[in-house]
């Protein structure tokens, strides 16, 4: 059998300077080389370091720090078995990401939910993939330097109808379930499950070209284990079953969106429970907080995280724009009333976990607060640069603000979702809107803080359709954030 590439290349940044670039190959390659720049008088090759064999195929990983560049620049590259090229499977050998100079103002793209939640919604999306489309055609136009996916990179919930021996522990009643101990047929059927979950998803034309032609950085969400992991009741949550499951998906997480998570360059503590991380990109530092390693219904990070992420904080300097990955908004629609009706059912962990999994939940209000208290010292500290969370999760598209008005702070929160996944229909989001508000929020009781939601400037205050959303500082010094939205509409923010 011919070498085979299977998924990939999938480009990667650890650092300012650091790339990296994995692939997933057929079992029979040896040794896979990366060449950068060939037919150039500047090529250099990397032998990749081959990490594991699984169900999917043989798992590569090549890294190399290159050279910040005084102008931006096109690198083209190519893989390499037996010194021949190999062949994606849309016949691609060539591949080529943009560099940006040292003193560009690069140009940034934000994304989340990459799938569908369930069957009816996948086989009911005429073009599933055409906000990739639509990122391919702005990469063209000018390129992006960095894609940051906060969550939701694949949809594993078909995996209780897909994975045999869990359809079938589905069908046991509660006390069984939670007795049973996973044999080695289930945790040999949840890795085979999520490896070539990964290979599905990504070798979408669209999504694969795009993977291959920015640098990408990502963080989960629960969808990238199954839907509301981390917000079901204690007693379910810690069950044998639930816990290999998630050993399942966090492995191929570390492999897949970490990139070889061992490593990792950009990992605050890779040898510890959690996967957050962060690093310096220009003028941009980036930190990205994982929310599910360790959640829980009272704990969405735990104590350790939080040291490393606080530290981490403390070594900023005030130059330059803190980017906050947070899978879920921390600014949002108030879910309280609808939560305190849930909590008084008997089936809470059917109808709350997404309730659960908001950061307004009430048994993480007061992390909620921390957090919030935390980021605008920070900010205060740092005054010469924004800071601005990044999140997705909702399915929709909007803006928040908190403002410190005592000190005259501010912290923005842009919204980007799905980039695949449909937003509710009129109909949910009336639903929704019944139930909710979004009314100033006060989280301190002399009201010097406020959290508001906006509106972006070109549209109304809730983008109800597909999207990505785009950041780039322009000649006035501000950071636009433009949202680039299936149904036509150009919304945009400027952050002073």
């Amino acid at each position: 059998m011919s070498a085979q590439l299977i998924l990939g290349p999938l480009l990667g940044l650890e650092s300012d300077t650091l790339y990296t670039v994995c692939l997933v190959t057929s079992s029979n390659v040896e040794q896979v080389v990366l060449r950068l720049r060939p037919d150039s008088g500047r090529t250099e090759t990397v032998t990749a370091m081959m990490v594991e064999d699984n169900e999917a195929g043989r798992f590569w990983r090549a890294e190399k720090s290159l050279d910040t560049p005084e102008q931006g620049e096109f690198i083209a590259y190519q893989l390499l078995v037996d010194d021949t090229a190999l062949s994606d499977p849309f016949g691609h050998q060539h591949w080529t990401f943009y560099q940006p100079g040292r003193e560009e103002k690069p140009k940034l793209a934000y994304a989340s939910c990459n799938g569908f939640s369930d069957e009816a919604l996948r086989t009911s999306t005429s073009s599933p993939y055409r906000m990739w489309h639509e990122m391919a055609k702005a990469h063209d136009q000018e390129p992006f330097s960095l894609l940051m996916m906060g969550g939701d990179q694949v949809y594993a919930d078909s995996i209780w109808s897909r994975v045999k021996t869990l359809a079938d522990w589905h069908e046991q009643d509660l006390e069984t379930r939670m007795a049973t101990e996973p044999d080695d047929l289930m945790r040999s059927q949840i890795s085979e499950f999520y490896a070539n979950l990964y290979v599905e998803r990504w070798r979408q034309d669209a999504v694969a070209r795009m993977m291959a032609s920015i640098p990408s950085v990502m963080m989960w969400d629960d969808h990238d284990i199954f839907d509301g992991w981390g917000s079901y009741p204690e007693d379910l949550q810690n069950c044998p079953v639930f816990h290999a499951i998630y050993d399942g998906a966090a492995r191929f997480f570390r492999l897949y969106q970490l990139r070889n998570a061992p490593q990792n360059r950009s990992l605050l503590a890779p040898e510890r429970g959690h996967h957050a991380f962060g690093f310096r990109f220009r003028r941009y530092h980036i930190l990205a907080l994982d929310n599910r390693a360790e959640r829980a219904i009272k704990q969405v990070m735990s104590r350790q995280q939080w040291e490393d992420l606080l530290a981490w904080l403390d070594q900023r300097d005030s130059n330059g724009d803190l980017l906050v990955l947070s899978a879920v908004p921390v600014v949002y629609r108030d879910f309280s009333q609808v939560e305190a009706y849930f909590d008084m059912t008997s089936k809470m962990e059917e109808l709350t976990d997404d309730l659960k999994d908001h950061w307004r939940a009430k048994t993480h209000e007061g992390e909620r607060a921390r957090l919030i208290m935390r980021l605008l010292a920070n900010a205060r500290k740092r005054q010469a640069g924004r800071t601005l969370i990044l999140s997705g999760d909702v399915h929709i598209g909007c803006l928040g603000v908190i403002r410190d008005r005592q000190h005259q702070t501010l912290i923005h929160q842009v919204v980007s979702s799905g980039i695949v996944h449909p937003a509710p229909s009129r109909i949910q989001w009336i639903g929704i809107s019944a139930v909710t508000n979004d009314d100033t929020e006060y989280p301190s009781e002399d009201e010097q803080i406020a959290i508001d939601m906006l509106r972006p400037h070109g549209a109304d205050k809730y983008l109800r359709t597909r999207n990505f959303a785009t950041l780039q500082e322009g000649t006035d010094r501000k950071l636009w954030i433009n949202w680039i939205c299936e149904n036509g509409e150009a919304p945009c923010y400027p952050l002073q």
